[in-house]
């Protein structure tokens, strides 16, 4: 199998860091914290731009990747913290109508691993659909229909959440074996965002620590911030790896076993982004905690992603069972 990079890999990849730069930049992220709604507009040019019929088969009017070039794509959306339900929507795509051309806003639950209550529902105003991903197999709910309460200061200011008291039984709408499909497609592509993350955050921590000055020089110079630096690079290679490989073998199953696949880029990325969250706010000191310095919407996010299609415990565990032979 070939890691490398195609042209045409690089083409998609350039061409949304580009589109998320323009659109959503760094600097509009406590804008973005003060409209919880999902902007449609944006949507929609997300949706132009095909990242919800990535994988939808040309034959049906999408781009007709794999998961490879999705989880490419989803790291440029990851370093951007681009809101809303992404990985929901192009889940959704071919299953409910509207999601593919952006017109549908979907988010959904996965039941799968965690059936039981409390659920915490993102972006609810804003959705015209809902998944549920059951063991016996997807169910779409109308929004409408949900008895839901808004979280009052939900984890990351910009994923809005509304808790949920009871889940209706909804319109089945797909089998056993597509809700096991969606939940590790949605855990690479959650693993993907998160890989965007440890980028995005190694990245500011050493531009901050290349002109921050103490002592007349760069604090990049001192050998405690190299050495916190160099471990940031190597989780975010690490995670890199690891996300990649998860979507060649979602894309080539026979090339090995795809659920430890995904449970290691899961586990790999969610400790990546988590860690070079947190050392990217102490590299720049008691500036790091502050509202001022966007480190902390980064730190945020992955604390939310950690948490979706399984946690980073539960893949873990998966990891090494799989390794013992259960």
């Amino acid at each position: 199998m070939d890691f490398r990079v195609t042209e045409d890999q690089e083409a998609l990849r350039d061409g949304l860091r580009a589109f998320c730069d323009g659109r959503v930049p760094v600097e509009t992220l406590r804008e973005l914290e003060r409209k919880p709604e999902i902007d449609r507009t944006l949507w929609r040019e997300l949706a132009e731009m095909g990242v919800f019929s990535l994988r939808v088969p040309e034959s049906d009017g999408g781009v007709g990747l794999g998961m490879a070039d999705a989880v490419i794509a989803f790291a440029e959306l990851g370093r951007r913290l681009v809101p809303g339900p992404l990985v929901w929507s192009q889940l959704a795509a071919g299953l409910v109508g509207g999601a593919a051309s952006g017109e549908a806003i979907v988010g959904g639950l996965d039941l799968v691993g965690h059936p039981d209550a409390p659920h915490l529902v993102e972006h609810l105003e804003s959705l015209d659909a809902l998944l549920l991903l059951r063991p016996d197999g997807v169910h779409r709910v109308d929004p409408a229909q949900l008895s839901a309460k808004p979280v009052g200061t939900p984890l990351d200011p910009l994923t809005p959440v509304h808790h949920v008291t009871s889940l209706p039984e909804g319109e089945h709408i797909a089998g056993p074996d597509d809700a096991a499909r969606l939940h590790l497609e949605g855990a690479a592509l959650a693993a993907a965002l998160m890989l965007g993350i440890a980028e995005t955050t190694q990245e500011m921590a050493t531009e901050y620590a290349k002109s921050r000055e103490q002592f007349g020089r760069p604090i990049a110079a001192f050998q405690s911030i190299k050495h916190m630096l160099a471990d940031m690079f190597v989780r975010q290679e690490v995670a890199r790896a690891a996300v990649w490989a998860a979507g060649a073998t979602l894309d080539d199953p026979e090339v090995g076993d795809v659920r430890r696949a995904v449970s290691a880029a899961k586990a790999t990325a969610g400790e990546g982004a988590m860690r070079n969250a947190r050392d990217c706010i102490q590299i720049h000191g008691g500036m790091g905690y502050t509202w001022e310095v966007p480190a902390h919407y980064y730190l945020k996010r992955t604390w939310v992603l950690e948490n979706v299609f399984g946690t980073v415990a539960d893949h873990e565990e998966r990891v090494a069972a799989l390794m013992a032979g259960d």
